[in-house]
């Protein structure tokens, strides 16, 4: 058996190792996650010093360790360098890599995760400055978690299965959002509860949606970010009305880290930006 491999991967994290050495972890369509040295990638002429940063797509021929697989060569294919050049941005890439980080397999294909992950690194490092972070991230979270499995159901009850469309009539419709059950809850099945010994057992609300919020969840499958003017009724599209981009990302994230059994660092760095960076 051959003691090097090829294969593309971006880096996910970095670390120093030993004197000169850098610790990194990476994602390979061929491969999934990977952690390897890069010997003397903090050296000052290193050829690999730029190629072993953050979100760097390389081609890499990879030795084969006991412990640790060493990177010996490196050409790098893409980088995403606008991402370092906004706080916001690089917080948001840092909380996706975080993500995958959490769900993406060792020694398994990932390609579908790798292919999905850079195409929103773009998005984010394209998105312009009058654009809301918290949109891109609320649909990079959705459509990770729906790659990984753990995908939260949006259109349907998870108690009924019955189909669960807006009502933008009502100022106070709204439904819930549970974690324990995987998505949406029509709020009119605990009264129905109360009356009905033999009915489902009522799982926690996490969240209450409103329909708009509903809305904007409801097409976050979407290939490309939904435009809330073509989604949201115009009654109440007018001057007092704010997207809740925000809340959707705080509800998906608070989602993910229930489902993945962990809490994401990179978000505290998210919260605590100033308003202007999203």
């Amino acid at each position: 058996m051959s003691r090097t491999y090829q294969t593309t991967g971006i880096i996910l994290k970095g670390m120093p190792f030993q004197e000169a050495d850098r610790l990194v972890t990476l994602l390979s369509p061929e491969y999934g996650l990977i952690r390897a040295i890069v010997p003397g990638a903090r050296k000052q002429k290193s050829s690999l010093r730029g190629r072993c940063e953050l979100f760097v797509v390389n081609r890499l021929l990879i030795a084969k360790g006991r412990s640790l697989d060493k990177i010996t060569q490196a050409e790098t294919l893409e980088s995403y360098p606008g991402l370092s050049k906004n706080l916001g941005k690089l917080a948001a890439a840092q909380y996706l890599a975080e993500l995958v980080l959490n769900f993406a397999l060792d020694d398994l294909p990932q390609e579908e995760v790798f292919a999905l992950l850079n195409e929103h690194l773009r998005r984010l490092e394209r998105m312009s400055v009058a654009e809301s972070l918290y949109s891109y991230l609320a649909q990079a979270v959705f459509h990770l978690l729906a790659i990984a499995g753990i995908g939260p159901q949006v259109h349907y009850c998870c108690l009924t299965q019955e189909d669960l469309t807006p009502n933008f009539s009502e100022p106070n419709w709204c439904v819930g959002f549970s974690f324990d059950a995987g998505g949406i809850i029509n709020l009119e099945v605990k009264n129905k509860e109360t009356q009905d010994p033999n009915s489902l057992v009522f799982p926690v609300i996490n969240h209450k949606l409103k329909a708009p919020t509903l809305a904007l969840l409801q097409h976050l499958n979407q290939s490309s970010l939904p435009y809330p003017g073509k989604i949201l009724p115009a009654s109440i599209l007018d001057s007092d009305f704010a997207v809740p981009w925000s809340e959707l990302e705080y509800i998906l994230r608070n989602y993910a880290q229930y489902h993945l059994g962990r809490s994401f660092r990179s978000v505290t760095l998210i919260d605590n930006l100033p308003e202007a960076e999203f």
